[in-house]
């Protein structure tokens, strides 16, 4: 989730982030917080009247986040007492969590199953052997077995995709295929590496294969996507979605 403070000085920009480091003992280790100063100043013998801080705060879950939001709320008014500024807070934009749906689940892993592993030559274990080498993981290469299937844990690996917002709107199918190394480190260069070439491309041709066969499997099973929808109705029931995204145009950018 993307957030925004506005101060009107340095002094309660820096309480500001003062608190959201003491924050990070008092949330759950699913929650994360990053923020960046966008403007703090001029020069350094002038105490400046305007200061700017862009904040992301992100959980598993809506809810989490919401929490999170409100504190940040709570601290953003704290620092602008300390200072004796003003603060705006202002929400740019942002994404719920995904809703998973288990009988969609079964059915991409059944298409998927039906394509069977992928094979990987001995040059692209090589190649992913050197990448695990370089980065001090065990040397295990790339693995190409299908993983079991697992219900949807309570708290999942973290990831932020417009897709969220999608899936309470109408039942979607989610569908992730790893291919990069085993342990290898994620969000860096050796995810780059396997995937701009074979090891890589492997992994997409048999994603988009998938994808295809399910949603063939949609149109002719009406049972599957009676389930599915039936199980789509069951966890929206009660729910109202409602987009971060503020109404109406963008904001004018500051200068």
């Amino acid at each position: 989730m993307i957030r925004e403070g506005v101060f009107g000085a340095v002094d309660g920009l820096e309480a500001f982030t003062h608190g959201v480091n003491l924050l990070r003992e008092h949330v759950p280790p699913s929650v994360r917080i990053h923020y960046v100063i966008q403007r703090g100043g001029d020069v350094p013998n002038v105490v400046p009247e305007y200061a700017r801080l862009w904040c992301w705060a992100r959980d598993s879950t809506r809810a989490g986040v919401e929490r999170v939001i409100e504190r940040l709320r709570e601290m953003a008014d704290g620092a602008a007492k300390i200072a004796g500024v003003e603060a705006r807070f202002t929400i740019q934009t942002g994404c719920w969590d995904r809703l998973v749906l288990e009988e969609a689940g079964r059915l991409l892993d059944s298409s998927l199953r039906s394509f069977g592993p992928i094979q990987y030559t001995r040059q692209e274990q090589d190649f992913a052997r050197a990448i695990q080498r370089a980065t001090g993981v065990a040397e295990a290469g790339t693995l190409g077995e299908i993983a079991p299937l697992e219900a949807q844990r309570p708290d999942p690996p973290g990831g932020s995709t417009d897709v969220g917002d999608v899936s309470w709107v109408v039942p979607t199918l989610h569908f992730s295929l790893a291919t990069a190394p085993a342990k290898a480190p994620w969000h860096a260069w050796p995810v780059v590496a396997t995937a701009g070439m074979s090891i890589g491309h492997k992994g997409m041709w048999l994603a988009a294969k998938t994808l295809a066969a399910a949603a063939v499997d949609l149109f002719e099973d009406s049972a599957a996507r009676d389930r599915i929808q039936s199980e789509f109705a069951r966890k929206t029931r009660g729910v109202v979605y409602k987009g971060y995204i503020p109404a109406g145009p963008p904001p004018a950018p500051l200068r």
